[in-house]
Order: structure tokens, then sequence, then C-alpha cells
């Protein structure tokens, strides 16, 4: 439990951290769209699809207003509450055991069980042709 309970916590924590690590490394920043970079290239696109400018609550002027002022305390909740259900969803998966555990019924305890099961195969049958 406490092991779910830090991969929630963990989760929350990189949500919220990543979001201004990754918008920055796109080109939106806090100075404005980066030259030459991925944002830079959406902002072009979207300018030329509208005419010329970029519309308000367009992806890329959303984008823009997160780079440069950050997420709202609502925002930055709702993030951190998603990334706590998927921390908490990781963090709590077991992995398949690798090997079946040794019991009663485990290899090697039955008389003959590593005798080779496969029969020698049988010599050819002589033709009549062949025997004198």
């Amino acid at each position: 439990m406490i092991k779910k309970a830090a991969a929630a916590a963990i989760g929350g924590v990189l949500a919220v951290g990543a979001v201004p690590v990754v918008l920055g490394t796109m080109g939106f920043t806090s100075a404005g769209i980066a030259a030459s970079s991925l944002a830079a290239k959406m902002m072009s696109a979207a300018a030329i699809a509208n005419g010329g400018g970029v519309p308000a609550g367009s992806l890329v002027a959303a984008l823009q207003s997160v780079g440069a002022a950050g997420l709202s305390a609502s925002s930055n909740v709702l993030l951190a509450s998603t990334g706590s259900v998927f921390g908490a969803l990781l963090g709590g998966s077991k992995k398949a055991p690798s090997s079946p555990p040794a019991g009663p019924g485990a290899e090697g305890d039955q008389p003959g069980e590593n005798v080779s099961q496969i029969k020698p195969p049988k010599p050819p049958l002589r033709s009549e042709k062949h025997q004198k």
C-alpha cells in the first residue's frame, strides 16, 4: 500500500513538473516562441491555414499561453490528480513470477519423468529387389 501511495505521489509530481519542460523543449518559452523550433513550425502552419494570423483559442495559442505564464492552479491540480492515478496504476502493477514455484508437483519428482519420450527411428525395411 505504501508503494502504491509513493508511486501516486511521484506520478503527480512528474506530471506537473514535465509540462514546462516539454513545452520549453518544443519552443513555447516564457519569452515567446523560439525560432526554428517545433513551436515555430506549428505557428507558421496555423497562420497559413488561417489567412495569416493565429486564431485565439487555437492549440498554438493555448500552448504559448501555458509556456509563457504556466498552468493555472486548477489545471495543476487536475494534472497532478491524473498523474497520481497513472502513477498508482503503474506503481501497483506486479510482475509475473519468472519461474513456477517448487512444490509437490514440481519437475523431477516423478520417477521416469526425465527419461526421453522420443522413440529411436526404426531401421529401413529391406526391399526384395536388393536381396540376393
